[in-house]
């Protein structure tokens, strides 16, 4: 998601008002910060927006509709995807910050990043299950980038490490982050300095 950072800070924000789950925050943005995560919000499921008009933008324009794992029509429906939600109470929005000129080029520069960033999310995912949150699940920031070309719809290679991206999800982000208070602007410049969001839900 090509955002401009507002306000940025490195913040710890709680899930709770208990000393493990304080700790808990802090360990993760540490581990975060290896995958340019520099923040971690915890929202309330209630807050994601779901909306139809992302999976729109998704089949007309975007080359990877029908051609990833990660993408529609695979991911949840807008209608599945509110289904999901109501499993959750609270969930962890990522919040990194990203400079790359190679954002509309689909080189292994952009991989690259791509790559990072996924794997990032990942490694949090994991250390929120190991800690007991154990239907804690990932929503990427961008489409996946762990192959240079997908090899769907014949089998995944990485299906360990198969997440749909927030948008797939039919997740507007932008209403998101105005429930949450969030201010955003809109990168004019591709090489501008920007914000790239994901979500791991918790429980």
């Amino acid at each position: 998601m090509v955002l401009t950072m507002q306000q940025y800070s490195k913040k710890i924000y709680y899930m709770e008002n208990s000393r493990k789950e304080k700790d808990l925050i802090a360990e993760l943005l540490e581990l975060g910060q290896k995958y340019n995560i520099h923040e971690i919000i915890p929202i309330d499921t209630a807050d994601i927006c779901v909306a139809p008009w992302v999976r729109l933008k998704c089949k007309f324009g975007c080359n990877k509709y029908g051609k990833s794992w990660c993408c529609p029509p695979e991911t949840p429906t807008s209608d599945e995807m509110q289904l999901i939600l109501k499993d959750y109470r609270k969930a962890l929005l990522l919040c990194g910050v990203v400079r790359n000129g190679n954002f509309y080029r689909d080189n292994q520069k952009k991989r690259r990043v791509q790559v990072n960033s996924w794997k990032g999310t990942l490694a949090l995912e994991r250390r929120l299950f190991l800690a007991g949150y154990y239907k804690a699940f990932s929503l990427v920031s961008e489409n996946c980038a762990l192959c240079k070309t997908c090899t769907y719809p014949k089998e995944c290679k990485f299906p360990k490490d198969r997440r749909p991206s927030v948008e797939s999800c039919s997740i507007d982000i932008f209403q998101t982050l105005e429930n949450i208070n969030r201010q955003f602007e809109i990168a004019k410049n591709v090489t501008a300095e920007f914000n790239c969001y994901s979500i791991i839900l918790l429980d």
